[in-house]
Formats: structure tokens, sequence, C-alpha cells
């Protein structure tokens, strides 16, 4: 009997989607973005080098959202895909507005305790700290159950959401927004467990 060789799986670096983005066939840039996906979520869970966590993490920032944006953004939410773009545009939006987003959240994590207890924030929730949560919270398609990843994502925008409504200044579009992603997430991680997220 063989051994089996194991490869080091391929990370995103500098240029990842250069050669799938930018005017390409729809269906080959769809296919692309599905394939990124699975290397990602998969492959990332079978290295245990920390340094690709760090890279999963910042591949917003290495790649441009807007890169991200036209590979992931039409993919469905029940899909690998689309649950990437969704966590990207989660910790993106984080990371823009921090404060509002800390404001927002602590007005929600009194009426959603079980949520506050899922998605893991530090207390009292700063700027700083829900800057790190969402960061951690990444760093879990390299290091942890994805499907945790997502519960996690999903606890803290319904949190949020509910934190919208509980301080009155945001439109209904952005609280229903807020709420459906928490939605599409939750959903995508029952997916996971069923291992129908592809």
């Amino acid at each position: 009997m063989t051994g089996r060789t194991h490869h080091r799986p391929m990370t995103p670096g500098a240029g990842f989607f250069a050669e799938i983005a930018g005017g390409a066939d729809p269906a080959l840039l769809r296919e692309a973005g599905d394939l990124a996906a699975t290397v990602l979520v998969r492959g990332a869970r079978e290295s245990d080098d920390p340094a690709v966590a760090e890279r999963i993490v910042h591949l917003a920032e290495s790649e441009g959202l807007e890169t991200l944006a036209e590979v992931w953004s039409g993919a469905p939410a029940d899909t690998l895909a689309g649950s990437l773009w969704r966590l990207f545009l989660l910790r993106s939006w984080v990371h823009a507005d921090p404060e509002r987003v800390a404001t927002e959240y602590d007005a929600g994590q009194r009426r959603v305790d079980v949520a506050r207890v899922v998605a893991g924030v530090e207390d009292p929730p700063g700027p700083d700290e829900l800057r790190r949560m969402v960061d951690d919270v990444l760093r879990g398609i390299a290091r942890g159950d994805f499907a945790i990843t997502l519960f996690r994502a999903a606890a803290f925008a319904r949190i949020v959401a509910a934190g919208r409504a509980s301080l009155g200044e945001s439109g209904h579009d952005e609280i229903t927004r807020m709420l459906a992603l928490s939605e599409q997430l939750e959903a995508a991680g029952h997916g996971e467990i069923t291992d129908t997220l592809a």
C-alpha cells in the first residue's frame, strides 16, 4: 500500500483573480469563482500554516473588494462562493465603519441574547473588539469548522439588525438587508452541516 502524498493547498496571493476577472465570459467567471471558493474553504482547512488563515482574512485587501465582487457577488447565498462573498462583505463593512457597527451591535446585543453568545464579541463591544471578532470569524475559514464560521457571522448580523431597529436611525431597507444577510449565512451554515453547500 502506498502512502498518499499531501500537497500544500493553493492559497490566494497577489493577482490570484487576475486571470478570471475583467471582461471574461460570465459562465467561465462563475465557474472560476466556484473553484476559487472551494480551494479557499476546503483546501485551507488541510493546512496547519497560520499564514494561510491570515492571507484569507486579508484577501479583500490584497485582491480588492471589487475583484471579489466580480468573481463572487452573483453567486447564490447557498453556495461556497456566495457565502464567502457575504463574509468578506461583512468584514469590509466592519472595518470601514467600526464606530457605527459598535453602536448598532451594542444596541442590539441585549435584544438577541443567544446570538450575542454565538457571535463571541468581547464586552464591551467597541470598534477594536468588533474588528478583532470579524477577523477571527474569517480565520475560522482556514482553521475551524466552516459551519461555525457562518453561524458566528449570522449571529453578528442578526444583532446588528436588532440594534438598527432599536436605535431607529436606519431605514427599513437597511434593517431588512442586514436581517436577510443573517438568514442567508445561517442557512449556509446548515447547508455546510448537511453537505449541501458547494
